[in-house]
């Protein structure tokens, strides 16, 4: 993939997708749509676009009907739109603009105009993506931080309420892990950390969300998981944190899992109970998975 990033660009008319081509191939991934539907499929198919470049006049789903299907799904909202139009009429800027496009370029297509304005566009959509990352990621262990795992849980606990889905949370502290600072070091500690972190990271569904809840304790939201899935997952996670040995250091963990109930009025209720079954799970011996039970 070229750094600069991924364009989609969608036209109905192929000559015009060659010219953009032709100007734009050298500098970004590309993606070609020649209607509306495709673009809707294509801006979901990773790698996900930095920026789509849509023309406004098509047959079927024209580009204001595209542009407000984008902007209803929460995967392509935040996506830059740039309209492309073989009108200059101010009524159906203003549309385009009020829809939530960024900007207009009028054909006949000028090369340096156009990069300008994409170039533009995608510096600015880099730098909220790293406003974005830098707001919700735990700069240790590059997981969500604690903040953006209460938000996403309470999202979570909201949907799975309303649609009666299975929710399951799962709380991880590594064992004695003062002991491990004491002995080897912060340092040596930030490294248990982050081999932890990439162990439950890599022992995931694309799915689930895994962050850093403070100091040695991590959380993970299992959306659609059984309690069953749950323990089983958190039973597998116990095992590989045990064959890790970072710096050569022997880790173990100890694991509480939770799953929503009729009890659970909102999702720090939830959480409460995860913990509740990690206490048990030191007080029985550490290194070890215990559920909540009603």
């Amino acid at each position: 993939m070229k750094d600069n990033g991924v364009l989609l660009i969608v036209d109905d008319v192929q000559s015009n997708l060659n010219v953009l081509e032709s100007i734009l191939k050298d500098e970004y991934e590309l993606k070609l749509a020649s209607n509306g539907k495709e673009a809707l499929e294509f801006s979901v198919l990773k790698p996900i676009p930095d920026l789509i470049l849509l023309d406004v006049e098509m047959p079927g789903i024209d580009g204001f009907e595209v542009l407000e299907q984008l902007k209803l799904n929460p995967k392509t909202m935040h996506i830059p739109v740039i309209f492309v139009t073989g009108r200059d009429a101010i009524s159906q800027e203003e549309r385009g603009l009020l829809l939530g496009a960024v900007d207009y370029i009028t054909k006949p297509i000028r090369p340096v105009i156009v990069k300008a304005r994409i170039n533009t566009h995608i510096t600015m959509k880099h730098q909220r993506d790293t406003l974005i990352h830098q707001a919700t990621n735990d700069q240790l262990t590059n997981l969500s931080n604690r903040h953006h795992l209460i938000q996403m849980g309470m999202t979570i606990f909201s949907k799975a309420k309303r649609q009666e889905e299975d929710f399951c949370t799962i709380i991880i502290d590594i064992d004695h892990f003062k002991t491990i600072n004491d002995t080897y070091g912060h340092l040596v500690g930030d490294e248990v950390l982050k081999s932890v972190a990439i162990a439950l990271k890599q022992n995931k569904r694309a799915e689930d969300i895994v962050g850093r809840y403070g100091g040695e304790e991590f959380v993970m939201l299992l959306d659609n998981c059984s309690l069953n899935n749950a323990s089983f997952k958190a039973e597998i996670l116990r095992q590989r944190i045990q064959m890790l040995l970072p710096e050569n250091i022997k880790v173990t963990a100890s694991f509480g899992v939770a799953q929503l109930n009729n009890s659970h009025t909102h999702f720090e209720l939830l959480l409460k109970d995860a913990d509740d079954a990690l206490y048990r799970a030191k007080k029985n011996g550490r290194n070890r998975v215990e559920i909540h039970n009603l």
